[in-house]
């Protein structure tokens, strides 16, 4: 099992403070951003560690971060030219999966939790398919959203505008080395990107997608609301 963070994207949502520099390098409580969930990683027995960003601000990102041995890992990184989508982001990591799982997390998801028991479930049910992690959420329709059903997932429907359930699929994925296939038959969206719903869908058409509910607070931090929220809730720790 292998890592991957997600710190792309332009966070236009958190202009003009991602103008001069990446968002995951804001500050949440008195760390960067990043380095929330690399210690959820790190925590949880991953030691390798791929870290995909975008090409403005990859000298801050391996500035910061080093080789790792600060936290205890070794990390790789990666260059998206283009914001073409998280599943985009995700394909970047076939070579250093080298058909190994992945747990992903989006680089802006602050969480209490720990993933092991999420890890635990993938190895436990053969290590084959996919696990989302899912939360109850005040506001679904700013999120994927997972319609459950007899305890499985049925269906994913991103940012609906009259969701079916509460309950947002958060940034936090474990995937089989079958995910690049599946990433490789996407077609773009109508907003142009290769979206990681489509993928976990697909899961789903196999009947290979399970889900854990995360235990603890969880939020994004990509608004300046959820920043604030982030910035609260970590100090609470």
């Amino acid at each position: 099992m292998k890592g991957v963070i997600l710190a792309g994207g332009t966070g236009s949502r958190l202009h003009p403070l991602t103008k001069v520099t990446n968002k995951h390098l804001l500050p949440v409580g008195r760390k960067p951003m990043i380095y929330h969930p690399i210690e959820k990683m790190c925590a949880a027995g991953l030691k390798e560690i791929l870290i995909v960003t975008g090409c403005e601000h990859i000298g801050d990102v391996m500035s910061l971060l080093g080789s790792g041995k600060d936290f205890g890992c070794s990390f790789t990184f990666r260059v998206q030219d283009e914001a073409g989508g998280i599943a985009q982001a995700l394909a970047l990591a076939e070579h250093f999966a080298a058909g190994d799982a992945v747990t992903v997390i989006l680089g802006d998801n602050i969480f209490e939790g720990s993933i092991a028991p999420m890890i635990r479930a993938f190895e436990e049910a053969g290590g084959k398919g996919a696990v989302l992690g899912l939360k109850k959420v005040a506001q679904p329709q700013r999120f994927g959203v997972a319609e459950v059903r007899g305890g499985r997932i049925v269906a994913i429907e991103e940012k609906p505008a009259n969701p079916k359930s509460d309950l947002a699929v958060i940034g936090i994925y474990i995937y089989d080395s079958s995910v690049y296939d599946i990433i490789r038959g996407l077609k773009p969206s109508a907003r142009g990107e290769y979206e990681i719903t489509d993928v976990n869908n697909t899961y789903i058409a196999q009947g290979a997608l399970r889900y854990h509910d995360l235990e603890g607070w969880w939020t994004d931090a990509g608004t300046f609301e959820s920043l604030a929220q982030a910035n609260e809730l970590v100090t609470r720790e």
